[in-house]
């Protein structure tokens, strides 16, 4: 029976891990992962626990409950509010029926520090892995600054200081052509009409899938046409699904990140 518990458990590790990782894939390749990823995934993962909890873990059902309802719910809001794409708020959602705590055959080999609610350690962590690529953002923009001699913001004096703080921490300059050609590049600045009528630059704070082609083309013309001179603000955008995939990884192997530097200070009183 002990062994079938540890097979059960290691089972869903390894069919999130799979699917999050081909999700990650695709998402990086192809900027979009397929439907059929998620509707594969849920009743999968769904099944697994539910047999596990059945056979072996009667008492982590308030954790399980408890783990998809919270985890529904903060997906739900970081999609409605722009913060998750659909693919991430799937991802985590069927996160949390396939591993709702954490795999139990794990803890009996190692001491991790996780949140009773498995998927909430997955996602902090991912949010402190895509925390630095903040870190390639701001060398990438003091180089270009201290290469090219010019001021990073120069057409942008009206815009407020927290809109350039955004941009300087999440996007770097870029050539028009680059921006053109790149598929993984969204724009953080459009253009806009001023009080008097004239085309006006301005940064973006969150740029949608839906029209980064709408944005690019006016930014392309109005560089042809001479209202845009030198590079233009952007950012990779990269797929938040790698860093969730890595977050589940790093979950697994060494628990979470910010529990763990909380407990560690709290040790030392």
């Amino acid at each position: 029976m002990l062994q079938m518990n540890e097979a059960l458990d290691a089972t869903r590790t390894f069919v999130a891990l799979s699917f999050l990782l081909y999700a990650s894939w695709s998402d990086w390749k192809k900027r979009e992962v397929s439907n059929w990823v998620w509707v594969i995934f849920a009743p999968s993962a769904f099944v697994l626990t539910t047999v596990h909890y059945v056979l072996f873990a009667h008492h982590l059902l308030l954790f399980y409950v408890l783990s998809f309802v919270f985890t529904l719910a903060l997906s739900i809001v970081l999609f409605y509010t722009g913060a998750f794409g659909g693919a991430d708020a799937k991802a985590l959602i069927c996160l949390s029926l396939s591993l709702p705590y954490y795999p139990l055959y794990l803890l009996q080999s190692q001491t991790v520090f996780v949140s009773p609610l498995f998927p909430l350690t997955v996602f902090s962590n991912a949010v402190l892995l895509a925390a630095l690529s903040v870190v390639h953002s701001l060398l990438r923009n003091l180089l270009w600054r201290l290469k090219t001699g010019q001021k990073l913001f120069e057409g942008f004096e009206g815009e407020s200081l927290w809109r350039k703080i955004l941009a300087f921490v999440s996007g770097y300059k870029v050539d028009v052509a680059k921006l053109e050609k790149s598929g993984h590049l969204y724009p953080l600045e459009d253009l806009g009409e001023s009080g008097d009528g004239e085309s006006e630059r301005k940064l973006l704070t969150m740029p949608k899938d839906e029209k980064r082609d709408e944005i690019v083309a006016r930014v392309v013309k109005a560089f042809k046409e001479g209202k845009i001179r030198g590079e233009v603000w952007a950012t990779p955008g990269l797929p938040l699904l790698v860093f969730i995939t890595a977050g589940l990884i790093v979950a697994l192997i060494y628990g979470d990140i910010v529990w763990t530097v909380l407990h560690a200070i709290f040790s030392l009183r």
